[in-house]
């Protein structure tokens, strides 16, 4: 737990780091080494940024760069979820997000979460997000809570991240939204295979 929560600290501290720099910092996210062969199922930086090119836009660069800071610290993923989702906290907060899972060897599928978390967390925001998925050997393992931190920096516009972790399988985030929310909190997502109205 120790573990998770300072990678959930490093990664949120350097979306803070990407939202503040100047625009036209380069990315070497197009620069990945080809040395070595990719494993069966899994995704390379260059998938994954050109996956989430149109869905981000503009957001793409500093998309590059935050994908090359969780390969940093967990490698490859096996799977990937683009989607959007949107969030309110006063201390307490509910979020609901939905998109589609893809993985090279099972598909996509579409995917929906939900959640509550609690902490010092205050405002509402609107994101769309990138879930980078590790040691997931099949869609159904993903329709279960998985507890985590969670760190937001929007003020009008920023980035967001955390990272959740059940049983072997970790799910790292990345968030670019618009609205006005600044804080951290605890808390969980559950993923289901149709939307649900109650986070619990």
């Amino acid at each position: 737990m120790r573990y998770l929560k300072n990678k959930s600290l490093i990664l949120i501290y350097t979306l803070i780091l990407i939202a503040i720099l100047p625009t036209n910092l380069q990315a070497e996210w197009y620069d990945e080494p080809t040395t070595g062969e990719v494993q069966n199922g899994e995704f390379t930086i260059n998938e994954l940024v050109l996956a989430g090119h149109d869905f981000f836009g503009t957001a793409t660069e500093g998309l590059g760069i935050a994908i090359e800071t969780i390969f940093s610290s967990l490698g490859r993923p096996d799977a990937y979820i683009i989607g959007e989702e949107a969030s309110a906290a006063f201390i307490a907060g509910l979020t609901y997000g939905e998109g589609t899972i893809s993985t090279k060897t099972l598909g996509e599928e579409k995917i929906f979460w939900q959640g509550p978390s609690i902490g010092f967390d205050t405002g509402a925001d609107g994101s769309r997000i990138m879930f980078l998925i590790y040691n997931l050997d099949n869609v159904q393992d993903m329709y279960k809570r998985f507890p985590g931190t969670n760190g937001t920096a929007y003020i009008v516009g920023g980035m967001g991240g955390s990272f959740y972790n059940r049983t072997g399988v970790t799910v790292a985030t990345i968030k670019t939204g618009a609205g006005l929310r600044l804080g951290a909190n605890i808390g969980y997502i559950k993923f289901s295979d149709n939307p649900k109205w109650l986070p619990f």
